[in-house]
């Protein structure tokens, strides 16, 4: 049996939870524009972005390198603002058997939360290195979407 693991990263957000949350799950299709490290989206498969099981294409960085893969959300849970995300072909599928990510947002108490990013992944063999690249990866994402979030809001009042 291939070795697995799991990683995890949390992060804390200025921005509320819930407003964090809901970026992922209603306005993914803006990744692109938020953040750097992600090149290109497309819907690839179903007809929203944001359903279960619709696949979206994606082009982004990480480890320094261009990627490709494709992505379908597994779960999605508003009560407790998290998304459970599969990676599928693409780049991913050279290295993990499987790879598959949880983001859930939590308010803090005064204000703002903590993004908590947990990766799960399972090795196509045993020299293949821990996708730490994926929790940098997570990190620039998160301050970049609760920058444009806090923009948002701010822009709205």
């Amino acid at each position: 049996m291939a070795p697995s693991g799991k990683l995890e990263i949390e992060i804390e957000i200025k921005s509320p939870a819930t407003e964090f949350f809901q970026f992922f799950t209603k306005q993914l299709h803006n990744l692109p524009n938020t953040t750097s490290c992600v090149h290109a989206g497309e819907l690839h498969e179903g007809d929203d972005w944001h359903a279960i099981g619709s696949s979206k294409r994606w082009t982004y960085t990480v480890d320094g390198k261009v990627v490709t893969c494709k992505e379908r959300f597994e779960e999605l849970d508003e009560e407790n603002k998290s998304v459970k995300v599969e990676l599928f072909e693409g780049d991913v599928k050279r290295e993990y058997k499987s790879f598959k990510f949880i983001i859930k947002a939590t308010e803090k108490e005064g204000g703002g939360g903590i993004a908590t990013w947990s990766f799960f992944y399972e090795k196509i063999h045993e020299g293949i290195p821990d996708p730490i690249g994926y929790l940098d990866l997570a990190a620039t994402m998160t301050k970049d979407v609760d920058a444009h979030v806090l923009l948002s809001a701010q822009k709205g009042k």
